[in-house]
């Protein structure tokens, strides 16, 4: 009797044991993290920049090729493989435990890896980006409050060279356009890209600003008009496409990430199993 209740008192309670070993997780997950920030900046030294994060560093969405695509999965296959194998193998070891179980447990903390260095590595890009985008709209109200004059298509953006489409003219000598008028060009052409079509009352009313300001008459500024519209519409459709495009390509990255940690978790476990306790 007493022996049988010795024997009971030995047995753990699996009920009082966590199956997740939260520090091998976040170890992981900043060695993957830390990956995919070191290759996100080796591929953007190699010249694939289209996938650099920070604002006007690379090339254009629809410069995205397929070299870059490949790149951005092998980012996530390497670091998410090494973050899930570390996972594996640093994890404590499950005494008592099904085989089955060990292998889901080993599969969960590979893809929490993945998810946790993902929320790392996203809130570390955003502040970077955030930091770059503030420093440079410094720099241009700096820039302008020094120079004192606006330049041409200043503060309008990829709008600014529609705007200039608009305004061209073949009289010599001039005067600059007003910084007002420009801006108002831009905001109209905003307004009928995000409606996807130029109402009537500004189509005329950018025809008769086209007419005054180039010397064309009524009917070319129409067509000046519609033209620049067109192509700005144009120019809009491509980015728009480029960046679905990539944000495609992004997710499927991002599961090739996912089911790596998972996979490499499991070989990292098996070989921490597999250790001989000296």
């Amino acid at each position: 009797m007493e022996q049988a209740a010795l024997s009971e008192a030995v047995v753990p309670d699996d009920s009082n044991t966590t199956g997740v070993s939260w520090g091998a997780i976040v170890a992981g997950a900043f060695v993957a993290a830390a990956l995919s920030l070191v290759l996100l900046a080796l591929g953007a030294g190699i010249g694939l920049s289209a996938i650099s994060p920070w604002a006007n560093a690379g090339a254009s969405a629809s410069a995205i090729g397929w070299t870059a695509i490949i790149w951005l999965v092998l980012m996530q296959l390497i670091a998410s493989s090494m973050g899930g194998y570390l996972a594996g193998r640093l994890r404590t070891r499950w005494v008592k435990v099904h085989t089955h179980e060990v292998y889901f447990r080993d599969t969960a903390h590979g893809f929490l890896v993945w998810a946790v260095g993902l929320v790392i590595t996203a809130a570390f890009l955003a502040s970077a980006a955030s930091s770059v985008i503030g420093g440079a709209e410094r720099a241009s109200a700096t820039a302008a409050e020094t120079s004192g004059t606006a330049q041409s298509g200043g503060g309008l953006g990829q709008s600014g060279y529609f705007v200039d489409m608009l305004l061209r003219t073949s009289v010599t000598g001039s005067t600059q356009e007003n910084a007002t008028v420009r801006r108002e060009i831009g905001l109209i052409l905003a307004n009928g890209l995000r409606q996807g079509s130029l109402p009537s009352a500004d189509r005329s009313y950018l025809a008769q600003l086209v007419a005054a300001r180039t010397g064309v008459n009524g009917p070319d500024a129409e067509k000046r008009v519609d033209d620049t519209f067109a192509q700005a519409q144009q120019a809009a459709d491509i980015a728009r496409k480029a960046v679905a495009h990539s944000m495609y390509w992004t997710f499927l990255a991002l599961l090739v990430g996912a089911f790596c940690a998972s996979l490499s978790a499991t070989i990292g476990g098996k070989q921490r199993d597999r250790v001989v306790v000296i």
